[in-house]
């Protein structure tokens, strides 16, 4: 006979496969009539289990929604079995886009063009294609561009569980010379 533990993580395991989409812990949590902790308890323990070199697949936490996913190590048979195609590698003008979305969110396309400088419409299409940015809303100005954000796809891609875990951008340094900008009185003047 199982145990109320046991039976969460079997029917969590089941919602998790069928999805195919990440779970929502306080959905699901709501909808089992089953306490947060309770299933966050029971993923924590799945996720370990997974990871173990006797599954071929692992459970991700993606900004703190779960979903099942294949090891990366097997893509090769994946891709045989399945007949599926290899992606094509993004460009660097996509992963450009894909920063600077990343780091500014909620972002217009103008941003994104002002930022790099040069026409983003292709870009921005094939990363919405992709899945990897989303529209997320338009802003409350002239025109209503829209905002575009990252999705759980590109925290699955990029294997980071949230947005906190990107590296940190270099700080931006000044070099003042000194010798070209002092006043007579010896103070320095910003030119």
């Amino acid at each position: 006979m199982k145990t109320d533990k046991q039976k969460l993580k079997s029917v969590l395991e089941a919602v998790l496969f069928a999805s195919g989409e990440p779970l929502d812990i306080e959905k699901t949590a709501k909808t089992l009539l089953v306490d947060k902790e309770s299933i966050e308890n029971v993923l924590s323990e799945m996720t370990e289990e997974y990871k173990k070199d006797t599954h071929g697949i692992e459970l991700l936490n993606l900004a703190g929604k779960y979903q099942f996913a294949t090891k990366e190590e097997f893509a090769p048979e994946i891709r045989a079995v399945l007949s599926m195609k290899k992606n094509t590698p993004l460009s660097s003008a996509a992963f450009e886009v894909l920063a600077i979305v990343a780091y500014n969110q909620p972002v217009t396309k103008a941003f994104i063009e002002q930022v790099r400088g040069v026409d983003c419409s292709g870009v921005i299409a094939t990363l919405c294609q992709r899945n990897l940015i989303e529209e997320h809303g338009r802003l409350d100005l002239p025109g209503r561009p829209l905002l575009y954000c990252t999705t759980d796809n590109f925290l699955r891609c990029f294997e980071i569980s949230s947005l906190d875990e990107l590296p940190e951008l270099p700080e931006k340094t000044e070099s003042i010379n000194t010798s070209d900008s002092e006043d007579v009185d010896g103070q320095m003047s910003l030119i």
